[in-house]
C-alpha cells in the first residue's frame, strides 16, 4: 500500500466549464476523477464560478448583486457541495475521498500545519484522496490581508498567503515532499505568443536553482493577461511552480483535457519547470 505523496494535482476554475455553455465540463471531471488513487492530492479550485452557475440556473438566470466579498462567500459555499458532489460519481468506488477546507492561516500556524500535514500523509494509508479547496465562504479578503499584516508586522517569515490554489497546491506539494505537482488550466501551458500555439515552452529546467530562476524569470516577460477576474495569471503560476522546483518537485503545467500519464510521460503537450 503507498505510504507516500507522489503526486499533487491542481485543476483551475476556467478548466472545469464549459464556456460556451455556461456549465460544468463533465468530460473533464469525470477523466480526472477516474484517475485519481490513493498517494494523489487533487486541489481544485471551482466552487465559487460553479456556485454562480448553480444560481443562475435557479433564480432565471439572475446573479447575485451587492458586495463583491459577500457575492463571493454566497457562489462558493453553494459550489463546494457540487464540486465534492461530482467527483465522488467519477472517482473510483474503492476509494474514499476527503474534503479538505483551507484557509493561510492554518499554514501559517505551525500547529495547525502539522496537524494537516499528519492527515494529509496518513490518507493514502487509508485508501482515500484528500481533495482541498481555499475555504472562500469564511475568509473575506478584508480579514485575510489584516491577519496577513499582523503576521509580517509580528516577523514572521515565509508568510503564506493563499492568494491562488495555484499557491495552496505548491504549499501542499513542498509540506507533502512531492515528486511531482501537475496544474491543470485551458491551456496546454505557457508560450512564448499566446496566439501561436506552435511557440509552447515545453521545458524550463536547470541543473541550479539560480539558473533555473533566471530562465522562469525570462517566461515570465511571455506571459501576458488573467483567464478570469481574481485569476493570478500565467506569471504567477511561474512563480509558485518554480517554488515547488527548488524542493525538489517536477511541475508539469497542461490542458486539463490530457491525461496525467499522458502528460508526466511527454505524450501530451506542457511546459515543465524542473531542476535537473
Amino acid at each position: 500500500m503507498n505510504t507516500s505523496i507522489d503526486l499533487v494535482v491542481k485543476i483551475g476554475s476556467m478548466a472545469l466549464i464549459r464556456k460556451e455553455d455556461n456549465d460544468l465540463d463533465y468530460n473533464i471531471i469525470s477523466r480526472l476523477g477516474a484517475q485519481l488513487r490513493p498517494g494523489m492530492i487533487l486541489v481544485s479550485s471551482g466552487a465559487t464560478e460553479i456556485g454562480r452557475l448553480d444560481y443562475l440556473k435557479r433564480n432565471n438566470q439572475q446573479g447575485l448583486t451587492g458586495n463583491s466579498d459577500d457575492i463571493k462567500t454566497d457562489y462558493a459555499s453553494q459550489g463546494q457541495s457540487i464540486l465534492m458532489a461530482n467527483y465522488r460519481t467519477y472517482v473510483h468506488e474503492p476509494y474514499s475521498i476527503r474534503q479538505v477546507l483551507v484557509e493561510h492561516s492554518h499554514f501559517n500556524d505551525p500547529d495547525k500545519r502539522k496537524h494537516i500535514i499528519n492527515m494529509l500523509m496518513r490518507a493514502p494509508q487509508q485508501n482515500a484522496i484528500p481533495i482541498i479547496n481555499y475555504n472562500d465562504p469564511v475568509s473575506s479578503e478584508e480579514n485575510r490581508k489584516m491577519e496577513l499584516n499582523h503576521l509580517k508586522h509580528d516577523g514572521i517569515s515565509n508568510v503564506v498567503e493563499f492568494i491562488d490554489n495555484d499557491e495552496t497546491a505548491a504549499e501542499i506539494a513542498r509540506l507533502v515532499k512531492a515528486k511531482t505537482l501537475v496544474i491543470l488550466t485551458s491551456v496546454d501551458g505557457i508560450y512564448q505568443d499566446f496566439t501561436d500555439e506552435s511557440t509552447l515552452i515545453t521545458e524550463i529546467c536547470a541543473s541550479t536553482v539560480a539558473e533555473l530562476k533566471k530562465k522562469v524569470e525570462e517566461a515570465k516577460t511571455f506571459c501576458i493577461g488573467k483567464s478570469r477576474a481574481g485569476s493570478a495569471g500565467a506569471a504567477a503560476k511561474l512563480e509558485y511552480a518554480l517554488q515547488s522546483a527548488k524542493n525538489g518537485t517536477a511541475v508539469y503545467i497542461a490542458n486539463a483535457k490530457y491525461k496525467l500519464d499522458d502528460i508526466l510521460s511527454g505524450k501530451a503537450r506542457s511546459t515543465k519547470i524542473a531542476l535537473l
